[in-house]
């Protein structure tokens, strides 16, 4: 039997040839289904969410495009402790038969070192490829429970969302005159790291006996297992909406802390997160004491104008100190967009700005010739 016959959502059967899967049929199986999560999960059915899912993870669907995935990504050449990679169809037609729940054991993850902007390295715990297809396999059941539950200024990691809606959205709380002038900025400390295992496996809503093998599975570094005794793997496909699960709820945190008087006047309060990076926006700085809840949750956390000068030592321009900073904004908005304009622009930015100017050039005249060739009336 070969792929070509009826995909349904259910079961899975042998396959032959895996160019011959109807891709479209599949995704198609896996959407609808989704779509009934997210239905269950508005109404509070999570008796139906919980069957859905399992209906998701054991489909032919769901595990042919879990394949497809970590076989078509950035890392599909990158092997784990195995060293195996699925490069041809062949192999790619095996592991989706041997993709089941029954007997499944996760292996350690392979630890590696990437370098950061400040000079210190951060560990990646590299899955094998197995792993990394049960993974993308529970992530299609996770994922509709993570959207439909999710904060609403929550952008990182999120299936539809980039840092351009971020930015989007920082500029539509920014633009208005009665906008707040304060930005508080806060990076939570080793985010990825730090997760409780217990509270993962308490409210996560999935497979409790899967999570607990990714999240106690070690890792290996030259040749030495070492356990997890919290966090999630940074490397992991699942990992990103794990931690965005356990942040959700930060954002009305932040509010509750915050005087109700602020809280009552709308544009001036508000939150844009984009994964552990919290950007928060009032109409003036608050206190130590009156934000000290997430403080403590965070990694050099500060407060400063909307507006900064240019050069202007006296601003925070690193988080590796957390303190209060009453500093006035010291010019208009516009003036200093104006001066920014003076200033001189990059090679790039020249080339753009002279071709703009050409093309504008001969729109013009070309504009002007047809418009004094007419015949007048």
């Amino acid at each position: 039997m070969t792929a070509k016959h009826s995909l349904a959502g259910a079961a899975s059967r042998p396959l032959t040839d895996w160019h011959a899967i109807q891709w479209r049929a599949a995704h198609q199986n896996v959407r609808r289904l989704q779509a009934r999560i997210v239905k269950a999960t508005r109404e509070g059915r999570h008796g139906k969410v919980k069957a859905l899912q399992w209906l998701l993870t054991h489909s032919f669907s769901g595990k042919a495009i879990a394949v497809k995935r970590v076989t078509e990504n950035q890392g599909k050449r990158t092997p784990g402790v195995d060293g195996q990679c699925w490069s041809t169809p062949a192999t790619k037609a095996k592991a989706l038969q041997q993709l089941h729940r029954r007997g499944y054991r996760a292996q350690p993850l392979r630890r590696v070192y990437i370098p950061k902007s400040n000079g210190q390295r951060r560990p990646l715990g590299i899955p094998t490829m197995k792993d990394r297809a049960q993974q993308a396999l529970y992530l299609l059941a996770l994922d509709p429970v993570a959207e439909t539950t999710g904060d609403l200024n929550s952008y990182g990691f999120r299936t539809g969302r980039s840092t351009a809606d971020a930015l989007r959205q920082s500029f539509e709380l920014l633009r208005r005159p009665t906008s707040g002038a304060w930005i508080w900025e806060g990076d939570i400390r080793s985010c990825f790291e730090q997760i409780s295992h217990t509270w993962l496996l308490d409210h996560i809503p999935m497979d409790k006996a899967m999570l607990r093998q990714w999240l106690k599975a070690g890792f290996l570094e030259n040749g030495v297992w070492a356990p997890t005794e919290a966090g999630t793997p940074q490397g992991g496909i699942i990992s990103p909406t794990l931690m965005n699960l356990t942040l959700d709820g930060l954002e009305e945190r932040i509010k509750a802390l915050c005087p109700a008087r602020l809280r009552a006047k709308g544009t001036k309060l508000a939150i844009v997160r984009y994964a552990d990076d919290v950007r928060h926006i009032t109409r003036r700085q608050i206190p130590f004491a009156e934000r000290r809840g997430t403080e403590e949750q965070t990694s050099g956390s500060t407060a400063y104008p909307l507006v900064k000068a240019k050069r202007n030592t006296s601003m925070p321009l690193t988080r590796e100190e957390t303190e209060d900073v009453y500093v006035p904004v010291l010019q208009d908005p516009r003036n200093m967009v104006k001066a920014g304009l003076l200033e001189a622009q990059s090679p790039v930015m020249k080339a753009y700005i002279l071709r703009h100017n050409v093309y504008g050039r001969s729109h013009r005249d070309r504009m002007a010739k047809s418009s004094s060739s007419e015949p007048s009336a």
